[in-house]
């Protein structure tokens, strides 16, 4: 009875017999009075019902009884048919559903399910198959994060052990120089850790935030400043835009000013040179809004959606030669700005035309 296709075809049959059954009730209510009525318009009981008229009324009832029991088991047999048919083409593309989701749960993202023709299947399926393309993109990623970790794990691992093995064996000296390179490869470990860490924090909405008044004009423009000279040696013009008055908002400044850079950082490394690099802080409604605008590379409408997701990187987008980001900083970015009560959005009117990234935040 648990069964959905028992449960459909015991429903249709159901229906059937208390439908018999209704009309069986209402005939035998209104057959009698429609015979005598019938029998005293032809004027054979004109004079009140005789032994006659009322065998053929007894007669007439029997038939009536026969004929209504055949078409309830007429009706109940179409019934259990019409539910059997009903049941299994509703099941099997349920079947299918569930063939699918059981190749996912076992790691197969590559199971597509039909379309039926029910409107409602048919979305469930479209919907299953949704689930089944992001979780082969997510796959994609986190194998890629791996190898793409391991990558930026070993450059410095394989530097660290050169110079520490060329020091014991006396090539060369332990002198500041060489320490100082071990030291900046170790730092570049611990940020690639540091990276992941926030990552999974802010994912999980587990982010530590050290809250308190800041003046988001001032930690604008002080992240600006600190970027103005990788921005003049990159050739680009970097222009601050700050609306007047204070614009105070209750958040962690190191986490917001890390937004900052995050978004103007990028920002610098997309636009060639001669291209300009546009920072505007003002305030909309109860809101404080950041916004970095470029004049580079520019997004397509499908990539734009995807460059908050971890892990992703713009196919065919230029890399700096030192470039060691694994394209997990925008995600981090936006879980900061959730985790503040605000956002971060992004836009762009198509590739080489630039894009514009807007943080918000509410103002204390």
């Amino acid at each position: 009875m648990k069964r959905l296709s028992v449960r459909l075809v015991l429903s249709h049959v159901l229906v059937a017999v208390l439908g018999a059954i209704a009309t069986f009730l209402v005939v035998r209510q209104l057959a009698p009075s429609l015979f005598d009525e019938g029998m005293r318009r032809a004027g054979l009981g004109a004079g009140g019902p005789g032994q006659g008229s009322a065998t053929l009324r007894e007669e007439f009832a029997s038939a009536v009884n026969q004929a209504l029991v055949v078409g309830a088991l007429a009706g109940a047999g179409v019934a259990a048919v019409v539910g059997i048919a009903a049941s299994y083409r509703l099941v099997r593309p349920l079947g299918m559903v569930r063939v699918a989701t059981r190749a996912m749960a076992r790691g197969r993202y590559d199971v597509p399910v039909p379309k039926p023709q029910e409107t409602e299947l048919a979305e469930l399926a479209e919907d299953v198959n949704t689930l089944g393309r992001g979780l082969a993109d997510a796959e994609t990623r986190r194998v890629r994060l791996l190898g793409e970790v391991g990558h930026e794990m070993r450059t410095p691992l394989t530097v660290i052990d050169g110079f520490v093995e060329a020091m014991i064996d006396g090539v060369l000296p332990a002198s500041t120089e060489q320490l100082g390179r071990v030291s900046e490869e170790v730092r570049r470990l611990r940020r690639l850790s540091e990276d992941l860490s926030t990552l999974s924090r802010a994912e999980e909405g587990r982010l530590e935030l050290v809250l308190g008044r800041v003046e988001l004009g001032s930690l604008v423009k002080a992240a600006a400043d600190r970027l103005r000279p990788q921005a003049e040696d990159a050739g680009l013009r970097l222009l601050l835009e700050t609306e007047a008055g204070p614009m105070d908002v209750v958040a962690d400044a190191d986490r917001l000013a890390q937004v900052v850079t995050n978004l103007l950082g990028n920002a610098i490394r997309a636009t060639d040179r001669g291209g300009e690099v546009r920072v505007a802080c003002r305030r909309e409604g109860r809101f404080a809004v950041v916004e970095v605008a470029d004049s580079g590379e520019g997004l397509e409408p499908t990539e734009l959606a995807h460059v908050f997701e971890r892990f992703y990187r713009v196919p065919g987008r230029r890399v700096a030669k030192h470039e060691t980001g694994s394209g997990i900083g925008l995600t981090i970015a936006r879980g900061i700005m959730r985790e503040h009560g605000g956002d971060l959005t992004g836009r762009s009117p198509g590739r080489g035309r630039g894009a514009t990234f807007t943080a918000r935040i509410p103002l204390a």
